[in-house]
């Protein structure tokens, strides 16, 4: 049919105890229920069929409750046109399950703000034999389609080994501890961090492991908002002089209009998951490791009008946008915290936002075919340099210099961008490849081998770096 299933597997599901199920009856015996409100002819044996009584119950029923088919005469019910002494009323119960298979229609018709499908049922497993199955099977019984345009099925939550809860075994997780130990963002995390389409193991061990991935996270914002000083410079990333910035930071920028593009489509299809592992390792990997450590000796060492610092904090400022936007239905309490933290009156709330609009000028392929070729380059520079740092050769990576040596499909993509940035290195230049012992290399990586040479000259008292003569910078400690 035109149901969708998350995950798919479900359709399978539902649809072979479709198939296997035996009669249903919708009758029970039991004390308490929603009653069945039907008369039978103790004449005939035959239930009475006569549309005013059933009108009449219903608004009684709606008035006073369904209690009060017990509570009240039976000729209450009858009215005027029939006889209680003729009629036998039944005691006994809607079965449960018919009951709840109900709801689409009492829920959804009766309120004109809901439309009829429902856009999404969610529920446990355990529920293809349960409330999408007498959903499913009501539905088409009396509207003739599904009640339902897409189910999404999840999984229990068990302990860290897999197994079942129980208060016998002593596992029980109580998500109020849970909230006192680690705070209710932790939860969250953990909540969208699992994949649902299985069952959610939750034990201390792994809260722990998500709180290291949430103070990883926190600390990419602190640097943003450190960096920022405290407040946003441009919502409108249409205003963005795209053409003077950096490769680097078109890269970054690059690498955001393909995560917004892959969000929406994760949210369209529920896979929050896969958001929550991107945007860890986007933090981690790309912004931390990467762009923020190339780029901490301009923001920190540049002078305060520097276009190169400014361009940087242009991009900044659309990262710190578009990680809070993404994170706040994530780590809701702290995407607000950190909101309220850049200094302008007119922001209220992060949830009180829009999402941003990307623009397509960011989606550059050949910025990232550069940099996923640079990057390459710079894990070898980088194994390069540990070694000799091992050897105690140099102490930082400021102190060497780097002679990179490149195939011409590394070269085309290197030779205009400033090495040392890229590298943290004092100096460093890339040329032609040659084939020599004493170079390093790494066997995964083909045509790109380095020298590390230690840096010659003075100590530069603002950035750091070694160098024989003042750099470029108006500020540079070799000139004072």
């Amino acid at each position: 049919g035109n149901t969708k299933f998350y995950p798919a597997v479900g359709q399978n599901r539902l649809r072979s105890m479709i198939e296997t199920r035996p009669d249903w009856c919708v009758s029970r015996q039991r004390v308490w229920g929603v009653p069945l409100p039907i008369f039978i002819s103790k004449k005939t044996g035959k239930p009475l069929v006569d549309e005013k009584v059933l009108e009449g119950i219903a608004k009684i029923f709606e008035e006073e409750g369904s209690d009060s088919w017990f509570e009240r005469q039976p000729q209450d019910f009858l009215g005027k046109n029939y006889n209680a002494n003729d009629y036998e009323q039944v005691k006994d119960i809607v079965e449960v399950w018919f009951d709840s298979g109900s709801t689409h229609s009492y829920v959804l018709d009766k309120r004109p703000e809901l439309a009829w499908p429902a856009n999404l049922y969610l529920e446990g497993s355990d529920q293809h034999r349960g409330w999408f199955h007498s959903s499913l099977l009501e539905s088409c019984g009396t509207k003739g389609a599904a009640p339902f345009q897409n189910i999404l099925c999840h999984g229990f939550v068990v302990d860290g080994k897999g197994q079942k809860m129980s208060k016998s075994l002593g596992n029980v997780v109580m998500p109020e501890e849970v909230i006192k130990n680690f705070g209710a963002d932790i939860l969250r995390l953990w909540v969208v961090a699992s994949d649902y389409s299985e069952d959610l193991k939750i034990d201390k061990a792994i809260l722990n492991q998500h709180a290291e991935s949430y103070r990883k996270i926190r600390n990419t914002l602190r640097f943003l908002l450190g960096n920022l000083n405290d407040k946003l410079l441009n919502e409108d990333f249409s205003k963005i002089e795209y053409s003077k910035l950096s490769s680097l930071e078109k890269y970054i920028l690059t690498q955001i209009y393909d995560f917004d593009l892959r969000f929406r489509d994760y949210i369209e299809t529920y896979n929050f998951h896969k958001i929550y592992v991107e945007l860890l390792n986007f933090c981690t990997l790309d912004l931390s490791a990467f762009y923020f450590d190339i780029k901490k000796d301009i923001l920190y060492c540049d002078s305060e009008n520097s276009q190169r610092r400014n361009n940087c904090l242009e991009v900044l400022n659309v990262l710190i946008n578009f990680l809070l936007k993404w994170f706040s239905p994530i780590l809701a309490f702290t995407s607000e915290e950190a909101y309220q933290v850049i200094k302008n009156k007119n922001y209220k709330s992060i949830h009180l936002q829009d999402f941003p609009a990307i623009p397509l000028i960011w989606n550059n392929s050949e910025i990232k075919k550069k940099w996923i070729s640079i990057k390459k380059v710079k894990q070898v520079v980088n194994a390069a340099i540990e070694e000799i740092r091992n050897k105690k050769i140099i102490g930082s990576s400021l102190e060497a210099n780097v002679i990179v040596y490149l195939k011409d499909e590394y070269l085309e993509f290197i030779k205009e961008e400033d090495l040392s940035e890229i590298f943290i290195c004092s100096e460093a230049k890339a040329v032609p490849f040659i084939n020599q012992n004493d170079l390093f290399s790494l066997k995964d990586i083909e045509g790109v081998a380095v020298k590390i040479l230690k840096a010659k000259g003075q100590k530069c008292s603002r950035c750091w770096k070694i160098l024989e003569k003042p750099c470029s910078r108006d500020i540079c400690g070799l000139k004072n």
